[in-house]
């Protein structure tokens, strides 16, 4: 079955695994769903080449601000799944799909507390409207107190509060009218803070949940995500059969044999380009009586690949390399600034999979000039998916002389930031009589100014764009994928810069062998690719890591 005709068909959430570390990268991303720390803080995972943007909220409407996982959740949820939405990267040791999903149900979680802070902001709030704007006022007077930069200023902040709340005591008690009106302002008065101490048990709840799903996923504990809405269960269920297909869209272009290259930037994805090896010499005939026999680059990238499959196979019984990805590319080039991509497109491609036979033909034809090109990746997935180690090959043959490069290119871990796991709020505070002494208070969960900003959104929650208007909302770097959005480079980890370093010496000798090999099939001298391959093979032996994609000519 396939959806739309044409993509894959991946019916329903996917569940992960209880206790998979192979999933830690995924996990990680997946965990800022249910962050409630504040949305600036997402600037702290911006790497060299991909910034995010936060639009901040309106100066008089800062009650309306998103906090992190409501704005991640908002921007990832438009931009994986919106309707005419752009192509997005794959997420090489990541499931793209599995954090989508937990940005839904994160959603859903709020949005079942935001019905029922809704019912209370009707109750306790509009019908007694001019006591909760009078209300809203004084918080939104005090929170943009408490930022300001002047300390005097910000400490008037609780005083405010506190002077408004001796004042609603002082009207209650010496009501200056009576009758009914007198009634209906009590209620004003009193009606919005009733509603506020029972929309607080319901955020502190909420909270919990939440909090609880962020340590799960960082603890591996396998949290899934419910997303009900995702399964139709009748054929008229319109719009869960299109979040369906539009799911199931984002796997299958997570699959595409397509990428992008893009400068210094490297191929989007997969990183930077770190290191690069060419083998390149005149095809000579070995016998100068008999011809070479002739064959094309698809001939020798074939070889190359059913070489490159029995990495895992060694004699010696010590380890070695896992199972690896080896599979063909088509690398389009664009601009290191470009705003976005553009798949290929046309009867050569399926399901964002180009065929082989133009595969084939990419690499047989396009090796001068502008177009795509064709490259030959090995590729491992390695610390849960936090190390992305790929090592391209690239065949060309111009005017008798054939050229094997070889690239390595590294995509380190995901920032720190996303592996922060929760921690109860709390204050050091002197002691009150061994007061050279402190000790740690605990603070509430939820504080007041958090109970109003999510009463404040719940009541215009039902149209997002408003809300991102007056709250303000986050921009995701693009070209945009998971991955490499937020991901820091392999060398400030030691273990890490080994495992790439390492596996470039038995890469490049395994192409060097399988190219050798084919050569001596087809009648080519191959003793000066010998000699050449030689010396490669020295050179790499101590590989230093150094930006190849950056010219300083």
């Amino acid at each position: 079955m396939s959806v739309d005709g044409n993509y894959p068909d991946f019916f329903g959430p996917q569940v992960p695994r209880s206790g998979d570390e192979g999933q830690m990268a995924t996990f990680a991303l997946a965990s800022a769903a249910y962050r409630d720390s504040p949305v600036e803080e997402i600037k702290k995972a911006d790497n060299e080449w991909h910034q995010s943007s936060v639009t901040p909220p309106r100066s008089w409407a800062t009650i309306f601000r998103p906090n992190l996982g409501e704005a991640f959740s908002q921007a990832v949820i438009g931009r994986m799944l919106g309707a005419g939405r752009k192509p997005v990267i794959q997420s090489f040791g990541a499931e793209p799909q599995v954090v989508v999903e937990h940005c839904l149900a994160a959603n859903n979680i709020r949005h079942e507390r935001d019905k029922k802070l809704t019912a209370i902001m009707l109750l306790c709030g509009v019908l007694f409207l001019p006591g909760l704007l009078v209300w809203l006022l004084v918080f939104q007077l005090r929170s943009t107190m408490a930022k300001q930069d002047n300390k005097r200023v910000s400490g008037m902040a609780t005083v405010l509060l506190l002077a408004v709340g001796a004042l609603a005591v002082l009207f209650l008690i010496k009501m200056p009218f009576g009758g009914v009106g007198a009634w209906y302002a009590r209620g004003a008065v009193v009606a919005p803070v009733v509603g506020w101490f029972l929309a607080k048990r319901i955020c502190e709840a909420t909270a919990k949940d939440l909090r609880a799903r962020w340590d799960g996923l960082l603890s591996g504990g396998g949290v899934a995500a419910k997303i009900p809405e995702a399964v139709p269960t009748h054929p008229d269920q319109t719009a869960a059969e299109q979040l369906r297909q539009s799911l199931a869209r984002l796997s299958a272009e997570q699959q595409s044999n397509s990428t992008f290259y893009a400068g210094p930037k490297g191929i989007l994805g997969m990183g930077t380009r770190w290191g690069a090896w060419i083998l390149a010499e005149e095809l000579t005939p070995a016998d100068p009586q008999q011809a070479i026999h002739e064959f094309r680059s698809w001939t020798l990238a074939r070889a190359i690949h059913d070489e490159l499959k029995m990495l895992p196979r060694q004699s010696l019984k010590t380890g070695g390399f896992p199972e690896p990805t080896v599979r063909d590319w088509v690398v389009t080039p664009i601009p290191a600034g470009a705003g976005g991509v553009s798949r290929p497109e046309g009867p050569d491609v399926e399901a964002y999979q180009v065929r082989p036979k133009a595969m084939e033909n990419i690499c047989n034809h396009q090796q001068f000039d502008s177009g795509d090109r064709h490259y030959l990746g090995v590729q491992w997935a390695l610390w849960g998916g936090q190390l992305i180690i790929t090592m391209m090959t690239t065949v060309t043959v111009l005017k008798e002389t054939l050229r094997i490069e070889v690239t390595g290119h590294a995509l380190g871990p995901v920032n720190g930031l996303f592996l922060s796991k929760p921690s109860a709020p709390s204050k050091t505070v002197a002691k009150t009589v061994r007061f050279w002494e402190t000790r740690t208070v605990s603070l509430p969960l939820v504080t007041p100014d958090e109970v109003v900003r999510l009463a404040a959104r719940a009541a215009i929650g039902w149209y997002p764009p408003l809300l991102n208007w007056l709250g303000g909302s986050l921009g995701l770097p693009e070209p945009f994928g998971l991955r490499h959005a937020w991901a820091d480079q392999p060398w400030g980890n030691r273990f890490m810069s080994d495992d790439v370093l390492r596996a470039a010496t038995p890469i490049l000798r395994r192409v060097h062998h399988a190219t050798l090999n084919v050569l001596k099939d087809h009648r080519v001298n191959t003793d000066n690719f010998s000699s050449r391959s030689s010396a490669l093979s020295g050179a790499v032996q101590d590989p230093t890591p150094r930006k190849v994609d950056t010219y300083d000519a």
